[in-house]
């Protein structure tokens, strides 16, 4: 940007020597200019408003230098055209003049520099027909600087004959220099307004100009009778992403998710990011709830088509939360939280869901909200525990391994089970604190029964999904079972279908190192997912355990029972071993046993147990000598007893 800098030389444009009367001439006119940009620059201090500064200035040129034509042209930001913001003196300019050498304006952005004519007919380097037409017939033409680019130009023109001096230029320059300085201060202001209300990533309105606008809809609401309603978009296993594929990744996911969120809302909707993974639509129309649903049904279609990330593609659902206004009371705060209350049975639904906010939504988020709260209070408050459930062994009916579940011992409510509060431990972040103290516990607990019965007895630990994405999980869990003084190769976990399918190169990768560790991995809930025989031959998995969903109806669903046949055979053939969970009869043990299942679990075995009950239990049946099997009918102990086949170790098989 030029600098606003003395422009009076005792000489006019000839460079002729001045006679006295030519000097106070010249002083006089220095001095009216003078004063001229002095309140210039006085306005430009305390106004704001780039227009009004504007229209004073080409006001304050014309009258100071007597001319005909004052204006300021602006370069349209397509650089195609230069638009005329003001003019004075003459009534009916053109509102847009030509680029290059088809005007004197052009000419002067094109040259980068002051464009001064004594004779417009006559001019040769631009065509000077739009001011001609008018009737000019002397002018000049400034640039007016910007960020990285002119603002425009400031051009002066006059219906007489007229040499412009140096001096002349200059006051016109350092006029156009004030206009600039004042460019360059709203678009600084403009770009910290904007940053301020805007995400820097996505380039979205950011939390807080977002519920700004949905105070001002529901104001318009309260005068008319417009619909007005909030969506909470969250994108489903995001961290899970962000964990396996880096922070950067994360972000273009992020981008690309919102582009699409942009694209699919109109023009008069508000699309917002307002945290890390979580969107807002502000809807605003005379539709019903039915427009709404639609256009939700269309958001989530957007944001399930495959994003490229990572050198590959990934697929994404979003859980959606659905917020109408209802009342005269409604306001931005109400409608966020009920909102999140909708998107949180979204969520319960199951991926890729959407749901409208109504009582029953509003009961369980405030149960949610409490759970939450009084979850943080039982981790830190030591109210969580540990129970137990031995896994035996179907040809000997001995306890080979058991299984960690945590329970919380609520000092008011009782023991709570898991599905109670590992759904809310796992949304808010909980797990992997929560995580982490189970597998110490069960460690700890695994390594004392080891010494107690001198025997390689294994634990198994279930471990959600953003442990098993975390690079750093396979190293953690090494060192806890080091320090525990487990034995070498006794710990496993139990992971989920949806980790494999949704999570399958970083969860590739870390399971492979823990394997290398010499942890046993196990499948769990097998059947009830999307897993297939090629995620089974891609992962490092030791077993995999049935849902008890199909041991339920094994005995009296044949549909059931070819699908355990199916996937007992499957395993077999690749050396998988397979566990069956949820046995409480007898009978399908029996079944059980005669399709070659190699280990079972469930209430007809043993219930979970504290860890001391757990530890009488096992030295009952490992100490003991019995070999029989537990809990087996008539007809198998006929057969007579059969000796301990396999020890503890048979279920790496």
């Amino acid at each position: 940007m030029r600098g606003v800098h003395a422009w009076f030389s005792f000489t006019e444009g000839t460079g002729a020597k001045m006679t006295p009367r030519d000097m106070e001439r010249a002083l006089a006119r220095h001095a009216r200019e003078h004063e001229a940009l002095a309140r210039l620059s006085e306005i430009a201090l305390r106004e704001h408003q780039l227009r009004t500064l504007i229209d004073e200035t080409v006001a304050t040129i014309a009258d100071t230098l007597d001319l005909e034509l004052c204006g300021v042209l602006r370069l349209r930001d397509d650089d195609e055209a230069i638009e005329v913001v003001c003019s004075v003196g003459q009534p009916d300019p053109p509102s847009v003049v030509p680029v290059g050498k088809g005007s004197q304006a052009g000419y002067a952005l094109h040259t980068r520099e002051p464009v001064v004519t004594d004779d417009l007919p006559s001019e040769t380097r631009f065509d000077a027909t739009v001011l001609t037409d008018l009737g000019m017939v002397s002018g000049v033409a400034v640039i007016i600087e910007g960020y990285e680019r002119p603002y425009g130009v400031l051009s002066a023109h006059t219906t007489r004959q007229r040499r412009f001096s140096t001096d002349d230029v200059n006051f016109l320059q350092a006029a156009a220099n004030v206009l600039s300085a004042t460019v360059e201060r709203g678009r600084k202001e403009q770009a910290t307004r904007h940053a301020a209300l805007h995400d820097p990533l996505t380039g979205l309105p950011n939390r807080t100009l977002a519920l700004d606008r949905l105070d001002l809809a529901l104001a318009r609401r309260r005068r008319g009778k417009a619909t007005v309603a909030l969506m909470l978009i969250d994108i489903d296993r995001f961290t899970m992403t962000n964990e396996s594929l880096g922070h950067t990744a994360g972000d273009e996911v992020l981008a690309a998710l919102a582009n699409r969120l942009r694209e699919t809302v109109r023009a008069s909707d508000t699309a917002a990011r307002i945290s890390a993974d979580e969107f807002a639509v502000i809807y605003e129309s005379g539709g019903d709830v039915r427009d709404i649903v639609e256009l939700a049904q269309r958001i989530a279609g957007g944001f399930g088509r495959p994003v490229a990330v990572g050198g590959g593609e990934r697929s994404f659902t979003a859980s959606i939360g659905i917020a109408v206004a209802e009342g005269s009371d409604a306001n931005a705060a109400s409608m966020l939280r009920a909102a999140d209350a909708a998107m949180y049975r979204a969520k319960q639904r199951g991926p890729g869901s959407y749901e409208l906010f109504d009582a029953e939504v509003r009961a369980q988020v405030l149960s949610r909200m409490h759970t939450e709260t009084a979850l943080r209070h039982a981790i830190s408050e030591d109210q969580l525990c540990l129970h137990y459930q031995p896994i035996v062994e179907v040809p000997t009916g001995r306890p080979v391994a058991v299984e960690a579940l945590v329970r919380w011992e609520h000092p008011d409510h009782g023991l709570i089970p898991p599905l109670d509060f590992i759904p809310v431990a796992e949304e808010t972040g909980m797990i992997a604190e929560l995580g982490r103290w189970v597998l110490e516990q069960a460690c700890h607990q695994g390594a004392a029964w080891q010494r107690q019965l001198a025997l390689p007895l294994r634990i198994f630990v279930n471990v959600s999904g953003l442990q098993v994405v975390n690079p750093a999980f396979a190293d953690e869990v090494a060192e806890i079972a080091k320090r525990s003084g487990l034995l070498k190769e006794s710990l496993g976990l139990e992971v989920t279908e949806s980790i494999l399918i949704e999570e399958k190169s970083a969860a590739l990768d870390v399971l492979s190192r823990l394997h290398d560790r010499g942890l046993r991995l196990v499948l769990d809930d097998f059947g009830t997912g999307y897993s297939s025989l090629g995620y089974l031959q891609s992962f490092p998995l030791d077993g995999v355990k049935i849902d008890r969903s199909f041991i339920d109806g094994l005995t009296d669903d044949d549909n059931d029972g070819a699908i355990v046949r199916a996937i007992i055979d499957m395993c077999r053939a690749l050396k998988l071993a397979t566990v069956a969970e949820g046995v409480e009869s007898e009978a399908q043990l029996v079944q059980l046993q005669a399709l070659g299942c190699e280990f079972v679990q469930g209430h007809l075995l043993c219930h979970p147990m504290s860890a001391d009950d757990v530890g009488a239990f096992l030295a009952r049946h490992l100490l003991s000598g019995d070999d029989q099997r537990l809990l087996m009918n008539g007809q198998t102990r006929s057969r007579g007893r059969l000796r301990l086949r396999r020890r503890v170790d048979a279920i790496e098989a």
